[in-house]
C-alpha cells in the first residue's frame, strides 16, 4: 500500500449526499498525489442516489474517464475489494433532522443535530447505520479502512469502540479544520501553516496552542480578534457555514471566550454554555435542517439536474467543498504513511493524562499505515474536565441505552446532557423522540 504507482478503490457510502459532488471533485483534483481505480456510490437510497449519481457520471466521463465509476444499492457490489470507504450517511435524512431540532425546542430545550436531545436521537439513528457498513467492509473488505464523517461523532466512536473494536475505521470532523481555516484568514497564513494542539470531544473542546511554520505564538493575535468579532471573518470559506444561523454560531465564540479565556473555543460549546440564549434566538418553526433543505439541497440537487439536462458538467455548479479536502488528505496519510498530524477521534489512551484512558477524545494524532496514534496533550484543567466528563458520560449512557434496548439509561442520558433543565422535561422529550423515531430506534423497555 506504499507504493505511489498504486491506484486506489472506493466507496462513498451515503451516495446521495450533497457533500457527495464536493468529495468527487476533490477526489477528481488530487488525481497526482491519490490516484483512483475505481470510485463507486453507495446509498439505500436508489432514487436519492441515482439524481446525484447520473450528475457525477457525466462529470467523471468528461474530467476522469481513466476511474472507473459506478454506483449501486447493492452492498457486495458496492463494498467488494475497496481500500476506502468514505462514508457521510445520515440514517432517517433532513426530515428526521427537523425533527430532532424541533422536538427539544417544544420543550424550550436547544435543538441541534449533534448536541442535545437532537445529536442523542441523531447517535441512536446513526449506530445502526454505521455498525451496518462497518460489517460490509469487514465482509468484503477485510484491509480497507472506513473513514467516517458521518454525526454525531462521538456518539459513533463509542459505538464502534464498544460494538466493533476490532474495525479498521477512523472518526473525523470538518468542524476544526473549517474553524482553523478561519484562524488562517485572521492572522492572513496558509491553513497548512497553521500548527495547532487541541482537546475535546468532538463538537466540544478546545485549541490550546496555535503557532505559525517559525513557530511562532498565534494564540495572542486570535484571541484579540475572537474577543471582539467572534470566529466572522470578511473572507467566506464554503456555502455550507454562511447561512444566518452558522454567522450567529461564529460570532458567539466571543462569548465563549469570555468562560474560557485561556484557550480558543470550538463552536459548538455554545449549546452547552449558553443553552437558554439558544433557545431564546431559535425559531422553533424554522431550525437549520429548513435552512439546508432551502439551501444547500436544492441547490445541489438543482446543479445535478442541469448537469444531466445540459449533458455536461461543464460549468455545472458543483463545487469542491472545503471539508472534502480533510479526507483524502487523511486517506493519502494512511495509503503512504506519510505520518501527517490531524485532528482524529480516537481512543484516549493517555492522551489526556487526567482523563479516562477509554474515552473517545478528539486530538492531534500522527497518521499513518497503521492508522491515527494520539499525541499527548498533557493535563487538562478542572473546567474542561468537569464538562467532558459530564458529557462522555451521556455519549456512554447512549450507547448502553441503545445496546440494552434501554429507556431508563437513554431518559438518564437526557437528563444528564448540559443542555436539559430537568429529568421532568428530558422526560418529556424522550417519550416525543421515541414517537419520533419509531421506524428507526431499537425498541426501548
Amino acid at each position: 500500500m506504499n507504493s505511489k504507482d498504486r491506484k486506489f478503490n472506493i466507496v462513498i457510502a451515503g451516495g446521495g449526499s450533497t457533500y457527495t459532488p464536493g468529495i468527487v471533485m476533490m477526489l477528481v483534483a488530487s488525481q497526482d498525489r491519490f490516484p483512483l481505480e475505481s470510485l463507486t456510490l453507495y446509498d439505500n437510497d436508489a432514487e436519492r442516489q441515482k439524481a446525484l449519481g447520473d450528475a457525477i457520471a457525466i462529470l467523471m466521463k468528461e474530467q476522469a474517464p481513466g476511474i472507473r465509476f459506478s454506483y449501486t444499492t447493492d452492498p457486495k457490489e458496492a463494498f467488494t475489494d475497496k481500500d476506502f470507504c468514505m462514508a457521510h450517511i445520515r440514517v432517517g435524512k433532513f426530515a428526521m433532522r427537523e425533527q430532532d431540532e424541533k422536538i427539544p425546542l417544544r420543550h424550550g430545550v436547544v435543538g441541534q443535530e449533534t448536541c442535545g436531545p437532537g445529536g442523542i436521537a441523531y447517535g441512536m439513528r446513526s449506530i445502526t447505520g454505521m455498525l451496518e457498513i462497518m460489517d460490509y467492509m469487514a465482509q468484503y473488505s477485510p484491509n480497507g479502512w472506513t473513514l467516517n464523517y458521518s454525526n454525531p461523532a462521538s456518539i459513533v466512536a463509542e459505538a464502534c469502540r464498544v460494538l466493533r473494536p476490532k474495525a479498521k475505521i477512523i472518526n473525523i470532523c470538518d468542524m476544526p479544520i473549517a474553524t482553523k481555516t478561519r484562524m488562517s484568514y485572521i492572522v492572513k497564513k496558509d491553513p497548512k501553516d497553521l500548527d495547532v494542539r487541541y482537546f475535546g470531544l468532538n463538537h466540544f473542546g478546545w485549541w490550546t496552542s496555535v503557532t505559525d511554520e517559525l513557530g511562532n505564538d498565534l494564540m495572542p493575535q486570535i484571541m484579540d480578534y475572537v474577543a471582539e468579532n467572534g470566529y466572522l471573518t470578511q473572507k467566506a470559506i464554503e456555502k455550507q457555514h454562511m447561512e444566518p444561523s452558522w454567522q450567529e454560531t461564529h460570532r458567539k465564540a466571543r462569548d465563549l471566550l469570555k468562560v474560557e479565556p485561556r484557550f480558543l473555543p470550538n463552536t459548538y460549546l455554545k449549546y452547552y454554555l449558553y443553552p437558554d440564549y439558544v433557545v431564546e434566538h431559535s425559531n422553533p418553526d424554522y431550525t437549520r435542517a429548513n435552512e439546508v433543505m432551502n439551501g444547500r439541497e436544492k441547490r445541489i440537487f438543482g446543479a445535478a439536474k442541469a448537469i444531466v439536462e445540459a449533458g455536461t458538467a461543464v460549468n455545472g455548479g458543483f463545487e469542491i467543498d472545503v471539508h472534502a479536502s480533510f479526507i483524502v488528505d487523511l486517506a493519502c496519510a494512511i495509503a503512504f504513511n506519510t505520518h501527517e498530524i490531524m485532528l482524529c477521534i480516537v481512543e484516549n489512551k493517555g492522551a489526556i493524562c487526567n482523563f479516562d484512558p477509554t474515552a473517545m477524545v478528539e486530538v492531534p494524532c500522527m497518521v499513518g499505515s497503521r492508522g491515527a496514534e494520539a499525541l499527548c496533550q498533557g493535563e487538562i484543567p478542572t473546567f474542561e474536565k468537569g464538562m467532558m466528563e459530564e458529557q462522555l458520560a451521556v455519549e456512554r449512557l447512549v450507547v448502553e441505552a441503545y445496546v440494552e434496548h434501554s429507556y431508563q439509561k437513554l431518559w438518564q442520558a437526557l437528563t444528564l446532557s448540559k443542555t436539559v433543565p430537568s429529568a421532568t422535561v428530558a422526560k418529556a422529550i424522550l417519550d416525543d423522540l421515541i414517537v419520533a423515531n419509531k421506524d428507526y430506534w431499537p425498541e426501548l423497555h
